[in-house]
């Protein structure tokens, strides 16, 4: 991956908004190690009305409905974009997430967004999907790449609801295992979809052990803001 890059310390870094949904503690984690200095993250957190953590409809249109108010957190700070750091609400609320940031004045760019714009940029047209999710949102997830012109061959998820940074890389691994050779024979690159599970020790075993490129919803974002400043 280009992240392997050394900074350039004649360039500014850009300075980054990233709003974290209010339970996640892996974005903040990962986000520098990805960027290795080349980008100044700030961050604000989403805190949805129905006061939960576990990934149900409430919890979804709550972090999208408290866009607005972590944006403003960040209003008096020279950004070049703002990241939502949630891949799940807005895969499954895409009109929702549009409207609440229709008026913001800097560019608001979804994880989701930043997965597909990364697939696109290495020419991945066909993927397999690997998630924590219920199940419901993987086949959600798969839908959405679709629409954006992206095949998914095959897709394996956890099944879980919350406790997303729990998950072991084991988990993740044997997890990969039950996409099926043929999925993977037709994908051009391996999904580790959420920023709320830890994947950059699972991005280096699976590009070992299947051979192909893999992406997680944190490494597109971190990618995503070095490539475009």
């Amino acid at each position: 991956m280009a992240l392997q890059q050394a900074p350039d310390h004649h360039r500014p870094s850009p300075h980054v908004g990233v709003l974290v949904p209010w339970a996640n503690t892996v974005v903040e984690a990962e986000l520098p190690q990805w960027s290795r200095g080349l980008t100044v993250w700030h961050y604000a957190r989403l805190v949805p009305a129905c006061g939960g953590t576990a990934l149900d409809d409430d919890f979804l249109s709550g972090l999208i409905e408290a866009v607005p108010q972590a944006l403003h957190q960040l209003s008096r700070l020279p950004l070049h974009r703002v990241y939502l750091a949630c891949t799940s609400a807005t895969f499954t609320r895409p009109g929702h997430f549009a409207d609440v940031t229709a008026a913001s004045p800097v560019l608001v760019v979804s994880a989701f967004e930043a997965i597909v714009a990364q697939l696109r940029g290495y020419g991945a047209r066909k993927v397999a999907l690997v998630t924590p999710y219920p199940d419901e949102v993987t086949k959600a997830e798969a839908v959405r790449f679709a629409e954006r012109g992206i095949a998914v061959t095959g897709s394996a998820s956890l099944g879980l609801a919350d406790g997303y940074a729990d998950v072991t890389l084991t988990q993740q691994v044997a997890l990969s295992d039950q996409l099926g050779k043929e999925a993977m024979r037709q994908a051009d690159a391996i999904v580790l979809s959420c920023t709320g599970w830890p994947t950059r020790a699972a991005i280096k075993v699976l590009r070992r052990r299947l051979g192909r490129m893999v992406i997680s919803s944190n490494a597109a974002i971190a990618l995503h803001a070095q490539e475009h400043p």
